[in-house]
């Protein structure tokens, strides 16, 4: 496990040149660090120098001050998003925290030794000079990465009342890696749970959503739960712990909308899907009945009151109103997949129009995730391929006189023609002309067609206009049999 020179772009050697050509030290440090010595990409590159802020700012006229802890945004001409802005901080000692979330004073100048004691994790404490090739590594940072630890540097209660955000930051890091948290760093989050009440919401939602977006997101869910942080700003999923549902349903409430959740990161869908997929189910513990001779549980109305939770939930996490709007859909419409076999083409239609044609698939692809989380063998049975197959339906162009680029009032404009049968014979014939040729459908062909149209008898145009039934009947038949080939439906 090392780190390859080849990996390294020239935006950041440019810049860790420049500051060494000028007699001061640059090393990679932090997450990029990390991230190289596991072999993946970082999203975006840090250094840390020797060099004053006022001095690095000398250095690179093209910059912008980030922070108030000396951090130096260096602008490149870079087309990689990620290498755009090399972030550079000077070596920084900090003071005390006294409201576990921000240093009271920091302090440039110090050494490289005191700037990495300072940092969460042993993981995230490697620096790497790139003029050297040496890779600094004071609290076995290294053996961590192999072990697949997470390890806080030096004593874990003292990083935690620093920035209790840092507790947040372990889960959220172990389900990005894969990794396991150690037992005292482990030990240290239970003791110190409740400052993450002192941390700003917007903050402790950053982190939370970045754990949605792992690859692992219920293993961070679980832990998270484990370690007596979820209780302090997500506790209405703690409720469904124990909540039996029944039926076909093999987990409780809880784990359901946990393995609901993962189902959604294993198929990288969005992060709206990931949130709808962990509070669709969320009201069922306030709506749970017994009822029936089998008493069997009955949930009725869970997804009307779980839309309602859901947005004072996403709410109180300060989520983009967007973001809320489109989640709090998805959750009260995710019922309607509940029996295929009793779903109209109209009301297929009508959900359609409830929550938009742009997230149709998303309310698809979220009852295949309900499913899964469900511990359903398969995903997408027969009776719901079947449902998919009338979205499809719904969706598609209507194969009718409304795909033209000419309507009845047009029509009129043009030859004075008052409504009656003689105009939907012209409609009809101009469809099927437009049904053998796409290219005719244009209003200036149209416009001029209908004006020879309006010319023939009654008799004839009656003739065309049934030859144009007859093609569009013939199409629809077609379209169908392919929406049913592609869905296995028949």
């Amino acid at each position: 496990m090392s780190i390859r020179q080849i990996d390294i772009p020239i935006e950041v050697k440019q810049v860790a040149k420049t500051l060494e050509d000028n007699g001061f030290e640059a090393f990679i440090v932090g997450g990029c660090t990390r991230d190289l010595m596991l072999g993946k990409t970082p999203k975006d590159w840090d250094l840390t120098t020797s060099a004053q802020p006022t001095q690095i700012q000398a250095l690179f006229p093209e910059h912008y001050a980030n922070n108030d802890y000396g951090t130096i945004g260096i602008k490149t001409e870079s087309d990689d998003d990620t290498l755009k802005i090399i972030e550079v901080t000077p070596y920084r000692a900090e003071g005390r925290y006294t409201d576990a979330r921000r240093p009271d004073s920091v302090t440039f100048g110090v050494s490289l030794e005191e700037d990495l004691k300072r940092r969460d994790f042993t993981v995230n404490a490697l620096a790497f000079r790139i003029s050297t090739g040496a890779l600094i590594d004071l609290f076995e940072g290294k053996d961590d990465l192999v072990a697949k630890r997470l390890r806080a540097v030096g004593k874990a209660e003292e990083r935690f009342a620093e920035d209790a955000l840092r507790m947040m930051r372990a889960v959220r890091l172990a389900a990005e890696l894969n990794f396991m948290i150690e037992d005292e760093t482990m030990s240290a989050i239970v003791k110190n749970s409740n400052q993450l009440r002192r941390i700003s919401v917007e903050r402790v939602t950053g982190e939370f959503l970045r754990t949605l977006n792992s690859p692992t997101p219920m293993q961070g869910i679980v832990l998270m739960e484990k370690l007596g942080l979820l209780e302090h700003f997500l506790p209405e999923l703690r409720i469904g712990i124990g909540v039996e549902q029944g039926g076909a349903h093999i987990y409780d409430v809880y784990e359901h909308l946990l393995r609901t959740m993962q189902a959604a990161a294993d198929k990288d869908f969005s992060l709206k899907l990931r949130l709808a997929a962990l509070f669709h189910d969320i009201a069922k513990p306030q709506t749970r009945r017994e009822g029936g001779k089998n008493k069997q549980y009955t949930f009725f109305g869970h997804e009307v009151v779980g839309a309602r939770m859901t947005k004072k939930i996403l709410e109180r996490l300060k989520l983009p109103r967007e973001t809320i709007d489109e989640v709090v859909n998805l959750v009260r419409w995710h019922m309607f997949f509940a029996d295929p076999e009793e779903i109209t083409l109209a009301a297929v239609r009508r959900t359609i129009t409830r929550i938009g044609e742009d997230h149709i698939e998303e309310l698809l692809n979220l009852r295949v995730c309900d499913r899964i989380g469900m511990g359903r063998p398969k995903e997408q049975p027969f009776r719901f391929r079947k449902y998919k197959a009338l979205v499809d339906q719904a969706l598609r162009d209507p194969i009718s006189v409304k795909m033209l680029r000419i309507d009845g009032v047009r029509i009129m404009e043009l030859t004075g023609e008052k409504p009656g049968k003689k105009l939907g014979y012209i409609l009809n014939a101009l469809l099927e002309e437009a049904l053998e040729d796409a290219s005719r459908n244009t209003s200036e062909y149209l416009e001029k067609r209908t004006l020879a149209l309006i010319q023939l008898p009654e008799d004839e145009l009656f003739i065309l206009a049934e030859a144009g039934k007859q093609k569009q009947a013939a199409e629809e038949s077609a379209a169908l049999k392919d929406i049913a080939r592609e869905h296995h439906i028949g």
